[in-house]
Parts: C-alpha cells; structure tokens; sequence
C-alpha cells in the first residue's frame, strides 16, 4: 500500500502532467484525447509508472505511446521546475485500455437495448 505520501505525489504529477499535455506540448500529434488516468511512483521515488488512455483505435494509442515516450524527458524536465522534489521520478508511460474497453461495454449494452425495443 503506497504512503500518504506517495498518494500525494501520485496525484500532484498525475494534474501537473495533465496540465502540461492540455497547455504546454508543442507536439500537435499529441493534441489528441489523451486522459492521465492514473500515476504510480514506486518506493524509491526514482520511477513513475504514469497510465494514460486514448480515444481512438488501437494504433492511434501505440503511436501515442511513442510520442510520450519519446517526450517523457519535457515532462520530467517541466516537472522539476514546477515541483519542489528533491528527485524528480524517471516516467515510463504505459497505455490503460480501460476507458476504450469501458466505451466498449457500453456500445454493447446499448445495441441490446436496441434490439430489445425493436422485438
């Protein structure tokens, strides 16, 4: 179970990273619908495992995952000047299908509820 202190952290990083995408990527692939779902550092605060999702099919999201990967350094360096850490976390961005898989459920659940009123 992480320390109220690593919860704090995860969630400062997780809006100063949401808010670094929304107003300061220069990046315009990166100008897609991307949500910061959820940020994991790990015990050390050496790493931040930091989850993020897509609208948009499943190449769109590895392409996304590319180019944050490849700007995770801006975000690390934007992250040291914003925050007051002593050591500002190495961030691996992993992709989290969990709101797709969500839109998912629920076009399903409507189609029969469709089929339902049409019987």
């Amino acid at each position: 179970m992480a320390s109220r202190r690593q919860q704090r952290l995860n969630q400062q990083l997780r809006d100063e990273i949401a808010k670094l995408l929304r107003y300061e990527v220069e990046d315009p692939r990166l100008a897609t619908l991307i949500s910061i779902t959820e940020v994991e550092v790990a015990p050390g605060l050496e790493r931040a495992r930091v989850f993020f999702s897509v609208l948009g099919d499943d190449d769109e999201a590895q392409a996304t995952l590319k180019r944050l990967q490849h700007a995770a350094g801006f975000f690390r360096r934007a992250l040291a000047e914003r925050l007051n850490l002593r050591h500002t976390p190495q961030l691996d961005f992993l992709l989290d299908p969990s709101i797709a898989r969500g839109a998912r459920v629920l076009g399903l659940i409507r189609q029969i509820e469709e089929d339902r009123a049409n019987r």
